[in-house]
């Protein structure tokens, strides 16, 4: 099992700085998110990444572009997926309190289960985390003919492949899921953030 931290897009939706160099209790989202991977996976993750001198974010990362750009989440899944041939932790880089338990839990149900792709459930709009999910080579493919069609929805692929799913009961096994999959998009969001990891500390 290998990693890849999604950093998407031009990556500057907060004012214009990269989201995932904010620090959040004193450290890079980035990085927490790096080291959480790392922790799972025994590596360090590649860094999916279009803005310019994204490499220097951190050098000791492998940086790459979306495969097919402009293409939103679901094109940097594919650039994971398709960048070596096992299957990939991918998780987004705006999100500072997934624990590796989380983490472990999803790489287990994936290989445990031979899906194609494991995801945990949450309370969201989409009733599931895509940015924080087990995707294996059959993904590759299937996202593709997606893309060809323009369906950008981050599960619209799932038809096309055996999913599996980390229950919401789960999840909560390991906090509350809105904190969880909690992500840092504007000044608000990042003041949360930092009272979030006050009460938790």
């Amino acid at each position: 099992m290998r990693g890849a931290v999604l950093a998407g897009g031009a990556a500057s939706r907060y004012s214009g700085v990269p989201k995932g160099l904010l620090s959040v209790g004193g450290a890079r989202i980035l990085d927490r998110v790096v080291d959480g991977v790392r922790a799972v996976t025994g590596a360090l993750p590649l860094l999916i990444a279009n803005a310019p001198g994204a490499s220097a974010w951190r050098p000791d990362l492998k940086t790459i572009p979306d495969a097919r750009p402009g293409f939103g989440s679901l094109g940097g899944i594919y650039t994971a997926v398709t960048a070596a041939p096992e299957p990939v932790l991918c998780v987004a880089w705006d999100m500072p309190f997934v624990p590796d338990a989380l983490l472990r839990a999803l790489v287990d149900g994936a290989a445990a289960g031979n899906y194609d792709a494991f995801l945990p459930e949450s309370s969201g709009r989409r009733g599931l985390e895509p940015l924080c999910a087990v995707y294996g080579p059959a993904c590759g493919p299937a996202i593709a003919r997606r893309l060809e069609t323009g369906d950008l929805k981050a599960i619209s692929f799932h038809t096309d492949v055996r999913v599996g799913i980390l229950s919401l009961a789960q999840v909560r096994g390991f906090g509350d899921p809105d904190e969880l999959f909690f992500n840092v998009n504007t000044p608000d969001e990042l003041e949360r953030a930092e009272a979030l990891w006050r009460r938790r500390a």
